[in-house]
């Protein structure tokens, strides 16, 4: 880490183990039980799935455990590791309540130690072209983006979004929060503009194109026209206009393009100098011409893309009535944008800390692989697992099931939105009530009031909806099998699917042999490792083949006999030799 910024807090040199139920315990980072590569079990199917790595996933169990399985386990790790385009994750804000065991002065540290193991398991699932969106609330904000700093890099930091999650304003605090944080980062930088998509088009904004000379190019929008307040000298030529009249810009200011660029709009006939001809001059841009879509922003307004009340109020209740919901739910429209930013339909979406299942579902609806990790088995019980099942049924109403497209319902001059319209119509009406507008007839308000009125309807579109189907997998990761007792390493049992995940040996469910990794078979025996049980798994390989032996005790000269048998080939002792010969899968 020399030369680099990097994050210090207590006991940083220590690792985090998980209890399995939200707790932890500082323990070594020799400490063998953080080695343990834990399987993954299947629970439930629903809908269509094929049973394969690369079903949607929903796994319950410690985030740290079910990413390491998708990582490192040879049936996983091909179908996930460098393999996501967005991994999301809205981690537990609230330090105090999460780890309620530990006193403050620690809460600090377990978070940012918990985080950081987290993000690593994240850089290693991430696309090369993919990207990382970490939503915190004040708490934590500011020292996770030193630590992804540290994780991804400084040059991987693409910005920070605003989320406003709450429209209301509270009065039992000394600021009243209002937002929330996001942080971007994409492990190819700058590169990552060049693959993530735009916004879409709005029927507002593509509105605003207009073609009142009839220009057989289509509508179009002013571009670099008028004057400015800053510029150069050379930005104050004057300009004859078709009238006869010669106009420069007043004292102050400055035309806002160049001699050079009028002069190839008006041989291209991209000026409009208004309908007589004595306007200052326009030039066109085309509609045609510019992007498909918009740049995204940073700020990220509620009006947008909904609030922890939306999320709650308007969704959680009606999927879920009785039950008492999540304290900040987000809103699908939020998920919904981050998930058309950063990726395509069939990209693999990942959520660390996956809750009621929001991203999830959002994912499931705009056609897009997921996995959703959830520690708490209630939570999953109670409301993941329903609320994904009521998606592939199409029997969920609310979030983004129902894509619509709303325009203004009668013409608006450019610039004007709908919602503009009806704040003016707010605003006469106060000036009216408050005795601002007596001079104005009452005939003549009330014809305003009206006519605002109309001109801020808007019309709503249906353009895609979605009707259920696909499928996912339910999975828990399994109990720990490590166990410390005196110093001593133990293992409870010795099935082979758990030494193959620990060695990073393909399962084989037939033959002889318990798993495979190139030209090396793996055989386990649960007792002891003696002359009869080398000779047997020697005499099962093809002569290209080697094999390794794993048991609970290994009787003397057999590992000789074997190395003898087959050059290459040898004997583990489970479980110290697990940890000494264990494979992380690349």
């Amino acid at each position: 880490m020399s030369g680099r910024l990097h994050l210090s807090w207590v006991h940083r040199d220590r690792a985090l183990l998980c209890d399995g139920n939200g707790g932890y315990s500082w323990v070594d980072p020799g400490d063998p039980r953080l080695a343990e590569v834990r399987l993954l079990g299947e629970t439930a199917r629903v809908g269509e799935v094929t049973g394969g790595p690369r079903d949607n996933l929903l796994i319950q169990g410690d985030c740290r455990d079910a990413l390491r399985a998708l990582t490192r386990i040879p049936e996983w790790a091909p179908a996930y590791r460098g393999a996501a385009k967005l991994v999301y994750l809205d981690p537990p804000f609230n330090t105090g309540q999460t780890f309620a065991q530990y006193d403050d002065g620690l809460d600090h540290s377990i978070w940012l130690a918990m985080m950081r193991e987290r993000l690593l398991l994240a850089r290693d699932l991430l696309a090369p072209d993919g990207s990382l969106w970490v939503h915190l609330d004040d708490a934590e904000s500011a020292y996770c983006k030193v630590l992804l700093d540290e994780v991804l890099g400084r040059s991987a930091f693409v910005g920070t979004v605003v989320w406003e999650k709450d429209r209301g304003r509270r009065n039992d605090t000394d600021l009243s929060s209002a937002h929330d944080y996001i942080h971007v980062y994409a492990p190819s930088g700058p590169g990552w503009r060049t693959v993530r998509n735009l916004l879409p088009r709005t029927a507002l904004v593509d509105g605003r194109y207009r073609n009142p000379d009839g220009d057989p190019r289509g509508p179009w929008l002013q571009g670099d026209n008028g004057t400015a307040k800053s510029g150069s000298e050379r930005n104050r030529f004057a300009v004859e206009l078709p009238s006869g009249r010669v106009v420069r810009p007043p004292a102050g200011s400055y035309w806002r393009f160049s001699p050079a660029t009028l002069d190839r709009a008006r041989a291209e006939g991209r000026v409009w100098f208004g309908r007589t001809g004595d306007s200052l001059p326009v030039i066109k841009r085309y509609r045609h011409e510019v992007q498909p879509g918009l740049v995204p922003r940073t700020w990220w307004p509620a009006d947008e893309v909904g609030t922890n009340q939306d999320a709650k109020r308007d969704h959680l209740r009606r999927l879920f009535p009785g039950a008492e919901p999540f304290a900040t739910p987000k809103p699908e429209p939020l998920l919904r944008r981050i998930i058309e930013i950063a990726t395509c339909p069939g990209d693999l979406v990942v959520d660390g800390f996956a809750g009621s299942g929001t991203t999830a579902a959002v994912a499931h609806k705009l056609g897009r692989r997921w996995v959703a990790v959830e520690q708490s088995a209630a939570t999953v019980a109670a409301f993941t697992l329903p609320r994904l099942r009521t998606v592939v049924d199409g029997a969920d109403p609310g979030g983004v099931t129902r894509d619509e497209i709303v325009s203004p319902a009668e013409p608006l001059p450019d610039g004007v939105t709908p919602a503009e319209v009806a704040a003016a119509r707010r605003t006469v009406a106060a000036l009216a009530g408050a005795g601002l507008l007596d001079g104005v007839g009452a005939d003549a308000l009330g014809v305003l009031h009206r006519r605002l009125g109309h001109a801020s309807r808007t019309r709503r579109t249906v353009v895609r909806e979605w009707s259920g189907g696909g499928g996912f997998r339910a999975l828990a990761v399994a109990p720990a099998r490590y166990a410390l007792a005196g110093g001593r390493l133990l293992l409870d049992a010795l099935p082979p699917e758990f030494v193959a995940a620990q060695l990073g040996f393909r399962v084989l469910p037939h033959g002889p042999f318990s798993g495979v990794r190139g030209r090396t078979r793996l055989a386990v025996a649960d007792g002891v490792v003696d002359d009869r049980v080398a000779a047997d798994a020697v005499a099962a390989l093809r002569a290209d083949e080697t094999v390794t032996i794993v048991g609970r005790a290994v009787l003397p000269g057999t590992a000789a006999l074997l190395r003898t048998l087959r050059p290459g080939s040898r004997v583990l002792k489970a479980p110290d030799d697990l940890l000494r010969h264990r494979r992380v899968t690349r």
